[in-house]
């Protein structure tokens, strides 16, 4: 699927309220031609939680013990993953290793209706990132999220599966 696609499909979908995101959900990459599609799955990551609108553990990773890791997001060099190095499965585990580091303390994020391609919806709105996850229902336990990442213009999707 390319960009424009995916644009299309998540124009068709529903909106989704703020209550409807609460929870935890496993994330997986929607890809579509950027250059993070399968990114954050080689950095092993899980997913989401959502604790209420004003507290958010945007990225959830999965440590080499297997426990759930909450990441500061400003942590990460995002800058740094246009380099092919840093897009390695190598890199990814190194990361694994190293998550005690970038462990987040207290939320990193909070949840707002956002007016996003005509529709007022679920959003994620990073506290230090420019960065905001729109959300789209597919179904009960399913939504797409468009990423906006304000230093690449081209929206990367993701899809979050409710635990």
């Amino acid at each position: 699927m390319n960009v424009h696609e995916a644009l299309t499909y998540f124009d068709s979908l529903e909106p989704v309220t703020i209550d409807f995101m609460i929870g935890q959900w496993r994330g997986e990459s929607y890809p579509t031609g950027h250059p993070w599609d399968h990114l954050l799955e080689k950095y092993h990551w899980y997913g989401k939680l959502f604790i209420d609108y004003n507290h958010v553990q945007p990225l959830l990773f999965t440590s080499v013990f297997g426990s759930l890791v909450p990441i500061n997001p400003l942590f990460l060099p995002l800058s740094l993953l246009r380099y092919r190095i840093f897009r390695t499965s190598a890199c990814g585990k190194l990361f694994q290793l190293s998550i005690p580091l970038f462990r987040a303390w207290e939320s990193c994020a909070r949840l707002r209706m956002v007016e996003c391609r005509g529709k007022s919806s679920a959003a994620l709105v990073y506290d230090r990132q420019p960065i905001i996850d729109v959300f789209r229902k597919i179904d009960e336990n399913t939504v797409i999220g468009m990423m906006d990442y304000k230093k690449i213009p081209q929206p990367y999707f993701f899809l979050l599966k409710r635990d």
